[in-house]
């Protein structure tokens, strides 16, 4: 039998494309890996060392802001409950606070 020199079949056409699309796809999927190995977030979770340092200030910061954030929201209430004179315990118990604030401050 004589060999044909038609073109291949349909279907190895689609074979093909599909194998080319799925090159283009790993191909994509090797860039976008290397880009987020390549990542400071990535880089400094592979070493211990790093992400030590890097939690043990981010643990300072967030301490350091808790701090400052409670301070300021502990002045606001108290400050406003100082000056409510018509509600009585409320109003002397936030002013013996204010007081207690005030000497402590004067007396560092």
């Amino acid at each position: 039998m004589p060999e044909s020199t038609a073109s291949p079949p349909e279907g190895s056409r689609e074979e093909s494309e599909e194998i080319r699309r799925t090159r283009e796809e790993i191909a994509a999927l090797r860039e976008e890996l290397h880009r987020l190995n390549t990542h400071r977030f990535v880089r400094i979770h592979n070493s211990l060392w790093r992400l030590l340092g890097f939690q043990f200030v981010r643990g300072l910061a967030f301490g350091l802001g808790s701090v400052i954030g409670a301070t300021i929201l502990v002045y606001l209430v108290v400050a406003s409950l100082s000056k409510i004179d018509f509600i009585p315990i409320i109003g002397e118990w936030a002013k013996e606070i204010a007081d207690v604030i005030r000497q402590n401050g004067a007396n560092p």
